[in-house]
């Protein structure tokens, strides 16, 4: 029997909530809050659901759904970051505040799918707060984020969640295997994305391979003691390129943006860049900081596997060899409190924290923990 809405078949959760309540006889809610990792699917379920919503009654519902497949139709509006970063006000307000109160054109209903609501920042929110606690009976919101945790809680307490879970690694192995990347490291990327098509394809492609080098040197070094050429370092400099990178995208839009300014309008609009930019590039570093920590969480757990001679659920499946080599002598305990000790250091990176002084005491800690063996 097919599913009536194909992208949610791995995904029981999303199907048991979504199926019920899908045209005629379903009542959907008014507004959804579909999370999970990226790459599982939310984009497509989010189109699909649109389809059946926009669908219903219509005098051509196959022409109507190839519409909003192509997002073409007029009661579909698709929402996403300005310049890639942030959901500012400007992005909300009119396309989805004003045009919620305003009724369909030929449809029954009005769909409006908004990407990446992790990054809305609080006025934004703010303005959206009416729309979702008291929508118009035609409206229906499909917020989507790869980052639950990080969603406001006054939007995500709005919404009825729908979770997407984490691909398997054979799935995403399969992708990175068609975009070309080594079976063995494919096999490796995936097991290392917890999940995450998207992060796994990072980590095969483009300096992925860098990021990995950087992160077994300095659980190497955290191993032997050696920790003189400071390893963190080279981790600090990748999370600052980041943000850099992330802050240029801004800058190099903010100067097309500004002339169109008037002067009256321009302090304003300088500072609003600026505290914009801050923040953007804070969620840049501390991003692309917790990675390189959480992959170095998995190297320590994958000594401790190799200690207790599970090595098959290694998620390092093409590093084993560095693995065997330094799981010699070391007590399978140990390294499972290194482990430990790495999820920490992630959990003060939400604190307002220095990031080099942190990584730094991170490594000596390591350092002790399993010279201690």
């Amino acid at each position: 029997m097919p599913v009536p809405l194909p992208a949610t078949a791995p995904h029981p959760h999303a199907r048991a909530i979504l199926t019920p309540a899908l045209p005629p006889g379903g009542t959907p809610s008014h507004a959804y809050l579909f999370h999970g990792p990226a790459g599982t699917g939310k984009r497509a379920a989010a189109r699909q659901l649109a389809v059946a919503l926009l669908t219903e009654g219509a005098p051509d519902p196959q022409g109507a759904g190839e519409r909003v497949q192509r997002g073409a139709h007029p009661d579909l509006t698709w929402v996403t970051p300005s310049g890639a970063h942030e959901l500012l006000v400007g992005d909300v307000d009119e396309a989805v505040v004003a045009a919620a109160a305003r009724t369909p054109f030929e449809a029954r209903r009005r769909v409006f799918v908004l990407e990446r609501v992790d990054t809305l920042i609080e006025p934004a929110a703010n303005r959206l707060l009416k729309t979702l606690e008291e929508p118009p009976a035609y409206v229906h919101l499909l917020l989507l984020t790869d980052h639950l945790g990080e969603v406001l809680p006054t939007i995500a307490s709005r919404c009825q969640h729908v979770r997407f879970d984490p691909l398997p690694p054979e799935r995403i192995a399969a992708r990175l295997r068609e975009h070309g990347v080594e079976p063995r490291a494919a096999d490796a990327c995936a097991r290392l994305a917890l999940g995450d098509a998207d992060r796994a394809l990072a980590l095969a492609t483009s300096d992925g391979p860098k990021v990995r080098a950087e992160v077994e040197a300095l659980a190497g070094a955290a191993r032997t003691g050696r920790l003189e050429q400071r390893p963190w370092k080279a981790v600090l400099k990748r999370a600052d390129r980041r943000a850099a990178e992330a802050g240029a995208a801004l800058a190099e839009a903010w100067e097309d943006d500004k002339e169109l300014l008037a002067k009256r309008d321009r302090r304003r609009a300088e500072t609003e860049h600026t505290e914009r930019t801050r923040r953007v590039q804070r969620r840049a570093r501390t991003r692309q900081l917790d990675l390189a920590l959480q992959l170095t969480g998995l190297w320590f757990r994958d000594l401790a596997a190799v200690g207790w001679g599970a090595q098959d659920v290694a998620h390092h499946a093409d590093r084993l060899d560095v693995l065997r080599a330094q799981a010699e002598g070391l007590d399978p305990q140990r390294a499972r409190a290194a482990v430990e000790l790495v999820e920490d250091a992630r959990e003060s990176l939400t604190l307002n924290v220095s990031e080099e002084l942190a990584c730094e005491a991170l490594a000596y800690r390591l350092a002790r923990e399993l010279a201690a063996a």
